[in-house]
């Protein structure tokens, strides 16, 4: 790393630079839900939610999921489904899982309690560097630091470094921390990076820290840190099928482990490379599922309006195509359920793979929004042709 030439060479004066952010930090903290009462188990649920998600969008899944899963207890007994339907719609459903997985560690090897270690809190269920120097600071008052995408770019920034590497940051983060108040250190460092050290229109005129920064004296805040290469995602183009019987009833299946959207509920479907159009691709996707054998494809009865969904590294079209089954088609299936309406996609826990539902019943199970939108479009189609 190479500072620029009007750089201060040995850095922001930690205890200069500590009093003037926490300052800062103590007059604007923004009132957020998970800061009423820090207990370890609603500050490691609030840094997990906060994983590549904006506060806004956070704040109403945390307080509902606050009231449906209290504490450690509560989780570790809920079931998958229910907590994968938590948090349909806040995407990255990994962290869903591994919270839940989390839950059942701690209250089975440690006594109930969230370990304050750092080292420890690293072995759980997708707890990271990051979330575990957050999750040990704020909650437990350990003197450990947090680096995390605003804090990456404050840190870039103060040391004018187009491109820090991780041990580079870490130590800097370390240095300036506040051992006796490191988790509001921590959170004041991700707040500057929120609410003023933005990427694109800093404001660097109102920054309580811009006299330690060396990009701001060099020009070059706007170029740091450089921008990073991402990759685009692949495009992939889906033929899905929306099976309806004579009851209105559809069919969704289990997404396997691990991978995308694990564990949550989708219609079957398959990718359309060379396989011919939607309405066979669809037909095909049902045929394969175990138990229905081929007669349940039925008829394609319609087309529904293609669905877009961008993942991280996937942008996919989903072509829905409605399939009238035959009479009875979907009774005969190997592990259908019956919907929750009926008292059973309630219990369509993970040995389940197929459940057949009426679309009220879809309100009770863990299905992607993308999909969700597919069943909205069955609802006006099915509607179009009451009788």
């Amino acid at each position: 790393m190479t500072p620029s030439k009007t750089a201060n060479p040995v850095g922001a004066p930690p205890q200069a630079f500590r009093r003037a952010l926490l300052r800062h930090f103590d007059r604007t903290r923004r009132d957020l839900p998970w800061r009423s009462e820090r207990t370890p188990y609603r500050v490691l649920v609030a840094e997990v939610m906060l994983q590549q998600t904006r506060v806004e969008t956070a704040a109403p899944y945390y307080l509902r999921w606050i009231r449906r899963f209290p504490g450690w207890e509560a989780l570790a007994t809920a079931s998958r489904d229910d907590v994968l339907l938590a948090w349909t719609g806040l995407g990255y459903y990994a962290r869903a899982s591994n919270l839940h997985r989390t839950a059942v560690v701690v209250r089975e090897r440690h006594g109930g309690r969230l370990p304050r270690d750092p080292a420890v809190l690293r072995t759980l269920p997708g707890v990271g560097e990051y979330t575990a120097g957050a999750v040990a600071s704020i909650a437990f008052g350990v003197p450990v630091p947090a680096v995390d995408g605003n804090v990456r770019r404050v840190l870039a920034r103060l040391l004018d470094a187009p491109r820090p590497s991780v041990s580079q940051l870490r130590a800097e983060a370390a240095r300036l921390l506040d051992s006796r108040r490191p988790g509001d250190f921590n959170e004041a460092l991700m707040e500057l990076g929120t609410t003023v050290c933005t990427p694109k229109s800093p404001r660097c005129g109102t920054c309580p820290v811009a006299a330690h920064c060396r990009a701001r004296s060099a020009g070059t805040v706007l170029e740091r840190p450089a921008p990073r290469r991402v990759p685009k995602p692949r495009r992939a183009e889906y033929a899905v099928a929306v099976a309806v019987d004579e009851r209105r009833r559809t069919l969704l299946v289990r997404r396997p482990e691990p991978g995308l959207l694990a564990g949550m509920w989708e219609f079957p479907g398959a990718e359309m490379r060379a396989a011919g159009p939607p309405g066979s691709v669809a037909q095909a996707a049902l045929a394969r599922l175990a138990g229905l054998g081929p007669a349940v494809g039925g008829q394609v009865a319609g087309r529904l309006r293609p669905v877009r969904h961008v993942f991280t590294h996937l942008a996919v079209v989903y072509h829905p195509v409605v399939v009238a089954c035959r009479a009875g088609a979907l009774d005969g299936a190997a592990g259908v359920v019956e919907g929750a309406g009926a008292g059973g996609a309630q219990s369509a826990d993970a040995t389940r793979t197929v459940v057949a539902a009426s679309l009220e019943d879809l309100a009770d199970l863990a299905v992607p929004v993308a999909q969700q939108k597919i069943a909205a479009q069955l609802e006006g189609w099915l509607q179009d042709r009451a009788p």
